[in-house]
């Protein structure tokens, strides 16, 4: 009888040895995900004897099965239903009592090592842009024996819902919609983030289509029981989220569409290029295309450690302070966060080179002049627009100032991602050129009178920046104040002049631009309400969340 359920329970690709007692298996494919928990954390009626395999491919020592959930799907194997889950798991011993780890792709079987300390888990880190726990964790590879460290927001718990390809963790709701509405999501794709008006429930967004408005998101609260289940309509209860998918991927039971696929998304960025690579050398960094030159350097597309691709901003010698730079970059790798640029790690010796993440689409000055620019409409302007309000909202929380913010200093990655690039370079610029009063770099067409006539550089002055930016967006590149020089620019503002509204530019986006370059600083509006204001900005009269029970 034992034989006979360990040959039912076999995963796809397995056989049986001679001796018929003991099931052989050949490795799981790669995208088979690997856990490490103690035993004793298995649900009981879980655990196969089995006969691990060695990097030969055959097995050589004890382990064991959890079989979850019940249809396979890409690589996962199948297996009966437990937890909500899909596919079967290979759990390890692990040195903490009770914890479970699952190992996202693209890295294969791999084993927390104790060294990891029994950190948090946290949740999708590259989808909310925030870690509070170490960035890399070591790890074992269970197929060849090696020792390295991981990325942890590559990790989630086995058992979760964070370990879901669709939960999307603590994302908002405008992001939510950019992310459905992207190309190669059908009718039904859909998402599961953390709840943004009710703590500990969860909402799920849909996208779906009609004549009248065309592709379009609509929001379900997921709300919880006191007895611990959930549910969208009280006459469909569920003991878990899974579960609650699996039935809605069946029927639409009231959604306004039948759940077809989780909402697709782009590969993480890691916090860093590896454990401890912060002042690194240059012979790491292979420079292999320059992508555009400035005042003071070159920015390159390049590659770290020959696997990595990097963009490398390269600074001319004198340009700043090494001493200074460091200083400074050692705080600007601390800004975390998804519309920011990523620092990766510094050559500190000159000529410096700074290491960040790449963006396909460069800065989005060039963007917005190229073809794919001109067909940018007034949504996906505002859109854009309320990204950067977005980094800069953060960066106003985190008592930090840009101090030269503008369609230049703003990178543009796959599906309109913007990310705001440069952050506070500008202070540590010893060329006397780059000089409010008589150099020629400096630009005070973006800059707010009280910093340009006294050196008065606040978040305040980064919304009069802002403003400018907003002006770039909607002419589509166009330089700020035509036909004005810099002088009269600085002459004309101090009175109060103010740039007329651009061509094709509503109203209500000009009333805001205007209270962005009001004299007083401290009568501008702040980020956070710029980022709420462009966010609601084509926001119907619909309710915020679609009915979930018949009223």
């Amino acid at each position: 009888e034992k034989s006979e359920a360990a040959s039912s329970s076999l995963p796809r690709g397995g056989r049986r040895s001679e001796a018929g007692s003991t099931p052989v298996f050949s490795p799981p494919p790669p995208s088979v995900l690997v856990a490490a928990g103690s035993p004793g954390w298995l649900a009981p009626g879980s655990v196969r004897s089995g006969v691990p395999w060695d990097q030969q491919g055959t097995w050589n020592g004890l382990c064991v099965l959890q079989e979850v959930g019940a249809r396979a799907q890409g690589g996962w194997w199948p297996g009966r239903g437990l937890q909500g889950l899909r596919g079967c798991r290979l759990l390890w011993p692990c040195p903490y009592s009770g914890l479970a780890c699952i190992l996202l792709r693209p890295y294969p079987q791999l084993q927390l090592l104790p060294s990891a300390r029994q950190p948090r888990l946290p949740q999708w880190g590259h989808r909310q842009g925030h870690l509070s726990e170490g960035d890399w964790w070591e790890a074992r590879s269970l197929s060849s024996g090696q020792t390295g460290y991981i990325p942890s927001n590559y990790v989630a718990p086995v058992d979760s819902i964070q370990a879901e390809e669709w939960y999307f963790g603590k994302i908002g709701r405008k992001d939510s919609e950019r992310q459905l509405l992207s190309p190669g999501n059908p009718r039904g794709a859909f998402l599961i983030r953390e709840s943004e008006t009710t703590k500990g429930a969860y909402s799920l967004s849909i996208r779906d289509w009609d004549q009248a408005r065309g592709d379009h998101v609509k929001h379900y609260k997921i709300r919880k029981l006191d007895t611990g289940g959930y549910y969208i309509t009280t006459r469909a209860q569920f003991d878990s989220v899974q579960e609650l998918v699996q039935h809605y991927l069946e029927v639409n039971d009231g959604l306004c569409h039948l759940l077809t696929a989780a909402c697709t998304t782009v590969k993480p960025q890691t916090l860093g290029l590896a454990k401890d690579a912060w002042e690194i050398s240059r012979s790491s960094i292979a420079l292999e295309r320059r992508l555009g030159t400035g005042c003071f350097g070159d920015v390159w597309l390049g590659t770290w450690n020959g696997s990595t691709k990097v963009a490398v901003k390269t600074l001319k010698p004198g340009t700043m302070s090494p001493k200074a730079f460091l200083a400074e970059a050692q705080i600007m790798k601390l800004l975390r966060h998804d519309k920011l640029v990523q620092l990766y790690a510094v050559v500190s010796e000159e000529p410096i080179y700074i290491v960040t993440e790449f963006l396909c689409h460069g800065s989005l000055l060039e963007f917005l002049k190229d073809r794919e620019g001109w067909d940018l409409r007034l949504p996906q302007l505002v859109d854009m627009a309320a990204q950067v309000a977005e980094g800069m909202a953060y960066m106003e929380r985190m008592n930090y100032i840009h101090r030269d913010l503008r369609a230049a200093n703003i990178l543009v990655g796959e599906r309109l991602l913007c990310k705001i690039a440069d952050f506070g370079l500008a202070r540590l610029i010893e060329d006397d050129e780059y000089n409010p009063h008589q150099g020629t770099k400096f630009p005070i067409k973006w800059t707010a009178p009280e910093a340009a006539l006294f050196g008065r550089f606040t978040i305040k002055s980064d919304v009069w920046s802002f403003g400018i930016l907003l002006t770039e967006l909607i002419t589509k590149g166009r330089v700020p104040y035509p036909g004005m020089n810099k002088r009269e620019v600085l002459e004309q503002v101090e009175h109060g002049y103010h740039m007329p509204c651009p061509t094709g530019c509503p109203a209500s986006l000009y009333e805001v631009m205007e209270q962005t370059w009001r004299l007083d600083p401290e009568e501008r509006p702040t980020f956070e309400y710029l980022q709420s204001f462009l966010e609601d900005y084509f926001t119907s009269t619909e309710p915020q969340y679609q009915p979930g029970d018949e009223t």
